[in-house]
């Protein structure tokens, strides 16, 4: 009966490919994530500027127009954020040996 054994070089290069995946999946989640945590920050600050409008078209308060201008702030922060997140994931995926 014959010792069913694999190579050294060929453990290595099926270790290094599952291990590839694994970052390839956790680095697919994490955008994932950060896409989701954009999608809640828009609709949130998409609900706030709304409610804002309506109270400014009502009563003519300048500090409704303050709540518009932190909602597109909001915005274009959770933007920002999930671009370094994607790029951080990007790199992260690059610089890891897929073999």
């Amino acid at each position: 009966m014959a010792a069913a054994t694999m190579s050294p070089a060929a453990i290595r290069a099926c270790g290094a490919g599952k291990a590839y995946q694994s970052v390839a999946q956790s680095t697919a989640i994490t955008v994932q994530d950060a896409t989701d945590m954009l999608r809640s920050l828009s609709a949130i600050a998409t609900t706030a500027a709304g409610v804002a409008m309506a109270q400014y078209v009502a009563t003519q308060e300048q500090r409704y127009l303050a709540v518009l201008q932190e909602t597109q702030a909001l915005i274009a922060s959770a933007t920002a954020n999930f671009t370094n997140i994607g790029a951080a994931a990007a790199a992260v995926l690059a610089g890891f040996p897929a073999s």
